[in-house]
């Protein structure tokens, strides 16, 4: 039956396109099947031609020490990620590295192809060690968690991957108790030395405060006495006194030698007490000193009368300038004392100044060494700790084991991404040169070509009349009818 269209031509475009994908689809079938089996045959090279790659691991647990006590608490000292750094730096070394490849045979064919760093840098990589936490069963909140360190190694060879997992987290342990041991003996030996410098210091320090003690007991002694200089005139009152005396004795002798036989000393004696009287009251000691003299003046007077009268006066001249000598010798020792007390009161400041530094230097190498004596006794008592092995230390929860399945490839995954990759390929391909030919599957396609549409389309009928096509729904739809030709009879 004959159709007219009477529609204005539109053209091809995305939806007719996809109302003939499925023809699409059949027509460039092989497009579609090629690149598919292309990528089937590539995951099974891949499947077969990639060496598996295993890998082995183990976990290690932080344990805290076993006594819980703040002097082998506070022996920690480096922080556990910054000591898992410095053991990881010692274990990937170069030396290590090496001595893991020989005596394991490892990476045998790429050390022929390869220089020898390359192959060392392929194992650092291979090899992990990273923090994690541990569930602590039992525990509640964030004391039920712990810090612990998985150690990993790559190869492609499971046995030799779970040796060397093995060597490498023995030597982990080792790192580890050693360094702790040596860390607690640097740190006990640091602060002894530490401890003999300040008690050298201190001891110096006490040896000049001792000596400037000594030096200047005088000076901090009198340093805050007042100084009182008022002695000096009453020596010199009973100097001149004396030497009044020994004239007026003179004067005595002169006349004595002129005739005169009254006793001189005894003249003397009550001029002096006369002079004194009129100068100090009878209880004065000038005073009493006098009549004291007058009485012995007489008293020898009386023993001494058929003696001549000059050898007393002359005796008594003696007398007075030996009182005269020591009361001199007096005033010059008080004099002495005076200057020396008014020399340590300058002084004084100065020297307690220099003293106070001293002190204050000494009380803080006094503080320090206190302190270090403290952090000694702890640091000591790590050491013992480490040596009796209850310190904070690495332990093994899940030794490294031979693993069973490799961690690559992943064959399904590889599997399905060819395989997929391979249908996408397809389709794109089947689509681009269905783009690029442009057949006329539609009457929109021919009137974009002719510029008009068609007056009639006829059907192509592939299956026979009253014979049912084979193939089922599937066949009938992949066998559209086509347009512009007459049907077969």
């Amino acid at each position: 039956m004959d159709q007219t269209f009477q529609d204005e031509p539109q053209g091809p475009g995305i939806g007719n396109m996809l109302a003939q994908l499925p023809t699409i689809l059949r027509e460039r079938r092989w497009w579609i099947i090629i690149p598919s089996v292309i990528g089937v045959l590539a995951a099974v090279a891949a499947i077969l031609l990639i060496r598996p790659l295993y890998e082995s691991s183990a976990l290690m647990l932080v344990e805290s020490p076993q006594i819980q006590d703040q002097a082998i608490a506070s022996t920690g000292g480096e922080v556990v990620d910054r000591r898992i750094a410095r053991i990881r730096a010692e274990v990937i070394s170069r030396p290590n590295l090496i001595s893991l490849i020989e005596r394991h045979g490892l990476y045998a064919s790429a050390r022929g192809s390869e220089p020898l760093s390359a192959t060392i840098e392929r194992m650092r990589e291979a090899i992990s060690l990273e923090p994690t936490t541990v569930e602590v069963p039992g525990g509640g909140g964030n004391n039920s968690r712990t810090i612990a360190f998985r150690l990993a190694y790559e190869y492609n060879d499971p046995r030799a991957t779970q040796a060397v997992t093995q060597d490498l987290m023995d030597r982990i342990l080792e790192l580890d108790s050693s360094g702790n041991v040596e860390q607690a003996t640097n740190t006990v030996q640091f602060l002894s030395d530490q401890s003999a410098d300040l008690e050298q210091r201190i001891a110096q320090l006490q040896g000049e405060l001792t000596a400037i003690t000594a030096a200047n007991g005088g000076v901090l002694s009198g340093a805050a006495a007042p100084v009182f200089g008022g002695g000096a005139g009453n020596y010199e009152f009973q100097i001149a006194q004396l030497q009044r005396d020994n004239v007026q004795l003179a004067a005595e002798k002169t006349a004595l030698s002129n005739a005169d036989n009254r006793d001189p000393n005894v003249l003397a004696a009550e001029a002096r007490l006369a002079s004194l009287r009129a100068v100090y009251t009878e209880d004065h000691p000038d005073v009493a000193i006098a009549k004291r003299l007058l009485a012995q003046a007489r008293q020898l007077s009386a023993e001494n009368q058929r003696a001549t009268p000059t050898d007393s006066i002359d005796r008594q001249i003696a007398f007075n300038n030996s009182q005269i000598a020591a009361l001199r010798a007096a005033q010059a020792r008080e004099q002495a004392i005076a200057g020396a007390r008014m020399q340590a009161q300058s002084r004084g400041p100065l020297v307690q100044q220099q003293m106070a530094n001293i002190q204050q230097e000494l009380s803080g190498l006094n503080t320090q060494y206190q302190d270090v004596q403290q952090r000694l006794t702890m640091a000591r008592a790590g050491v013992k700790a480490e040596d009796e092995q209850i310190a904070e230390r690495l332990a093994v929860v899940e030794p490294p084991v031979v693993p069973d399945e490799p961690i690559w490839p992943n064959r399904p995954l590889i599997l399905a991404i060819c395989i997929l990759g391979g249908l996408g390929l397809g389709f794109a391909l089947a689509m681009a040169v269905e783009l690029f030919f442009r057949p006329i599957r539609d009457p929109d396609s021919l009137a974009a070509i002719t510029g008009e549409g068609p007056l009639a389309v006829v059907p192509v009928l592939t299956a026979r009349p009253g014979r049912r096509a084979s193939g089922g729904g599937v066949s009938r739809f992949f066998r559209l009818p086509r347009f512009g030709r007459k049907a077969e009879a």
